[in-house]
C-alpha cells in the first residue's frame, strides 16, 4: 500500500485532505498519507539480515546506489538506510556508514506532498535523494535517472526497493503494465528487494474503493495474473526478466513476503 508512480499524466495526490484528515481509503494509487502508521517500517527491516550489503557486494570500493521506488514519505526509506548501514536509531546527524559501506539512496514518489514531507523530515540529506517521479512514463523516468546515475558514472543501481508497490501499478496498469514496471527495475538493479502485496488485498483495495461510492480500478476485473502473487511475480522476474531468486527472508506480520532477486547479466562489482 505503499505510493505508486502512474502514468498518463495523473496525479496521485490524496484525495480527501479536509478538516476531518484524509479518509483512508481514497488513495487509488496507494499514496495514504500516514502509511507508516499502519505497516510501521520495522516489521520489514527486522527481517533483513545485518550485514546484508557486505554479503552482496564484498569487494565495493566505490559508493553503492540504491533506488526506492514508491517511497512515501520516506519513513522506511531512512530504516532502511540506516538498517543497510548499520546505523543506531539515535544517530540522526553523522552520516558515517557503520559498516564499511557506502550508500546513495535515491527515493522517488508520484505524490509530491509526500516527498515535501520525506526531504523535511530527513536525517540524512546528503545521502538520500526524495524526488517526485511517475516511473511507468518513460519519457519522465529515462532522463532523470540517467541524470542520477550519471553524477556517479554509472549506468545502473546496485540494489533496488520495491515495497507493497507492485499492486498499485497493477491495478492501475493492468497486466502489460506490472509486466513492463517489473522489467524496468530488472533493467535498473543488479539486486531488487520486492515486496508484493497478496491477492487478498487486492480485493481489500477494491472493497474500499466501493465503499467509498468511487469507481473500481479500471483492471481490476481482467486481470490474469492472479493468485499467488508472490509465485506469479517471482515467476515474471525469473523467466522474463533476467533475474534469479537470492533469497526469501519471510513474511511480515501482515503477511507480505520479503523477496531478494539478483540480476543474471549484471556484474554484482560494478
Amino acid at each position: 500500500s505503499r505510493p505508486v508512480p502512474v502514468s498518463n499524466g495523473k496525479m496521485a495526490a490524496p484525495m480527501s485532505r479536509g478538516s476531518r484528515g484524509p479518509e483512508p481509503g481514497a488513495a487509488p494509487y496507494g499514496n495514504f498519507p500516514n502509511y507508516s502508521r499502519f505497516h510501521p517500517p520495522e516489521g520489514r527491516v527486522s527481517l533483513l539480515p545485518q550485514g546484508l550489503l557486505r554479503r552482496l557486494f564484498p569487494a565495493a570500493a566505490r559508493p553503492l546506489l540504491g533506488l526506492d521506488v514508491g517511497c512515501n514519505s520516506g519513513e522506511l526509506s531512512v530504516a532502511l538506510y540506516r538498517h543497510l548501514l548499520g546505523l543506531p536509531e539515535s544517530n540522526s546527524s553523522p552520516e558515517a556508514p557503520g559498516v564499511g559501506k557506502e550508500l546513495n539512496l535515491l527515493c522517488c514518489d508520484i505524490d509530491p506532498e509526500l516527498i515535501q514531507r520525506a526531504q523535511q523530515s530527513s536525517p540524512f540529506p546528503a545521502s538520500i535523494s526524495f524526488a517526485s517521479l511517475d516511473i511507468m512514463d518513460s519519457g519522465a523516468r529515462e532522463p532523470f535517472l540517467s541524470s542520477y546515475l550519471q553524477r556517479f558514472g554509472r549506468s545502473s543501481f546496485d540494489i533496488g526497493f520495491c515495497m507493497s508497490v507492485t499492486m498499485w501499478i497493477h491495478l492501475n496498469h493492468g497486466d502489460r503494465g506490472l509486466l513492463e514496471f517489473l522489467a524496468v527495475l530488472a533493467s535498473l538493479c543488479t539486486f531488487l528487494l520486492v515486496e508484493p502485496q497478496p491477492w487478498k488485498c487486492y480485493r481489500a483495495a477494491a472493497r474500499r474503493l466501493r465503499r467509498l461510492g468511487r469507481d473500481d480500478f479500471e483492471h481490476f476485473r481482467s486481470l490474469r495474473i492472479n493468485g499467488d502473487m508472490a509465485e506469479s511475480i517471482t515467476r515474471i522476474l525469473t523467466q522474463e526478466c533476467a533475474m534469479e531468486l537470492v533469497c526469501s527472508f519471510g513474511s511480515t506480520s501482515w503477511d507480505r513476503s520479503l523477496l531478494l532477486f539478483k540480476s543474471t547479466s549484471a556484474d554484482p562489482e560494478g
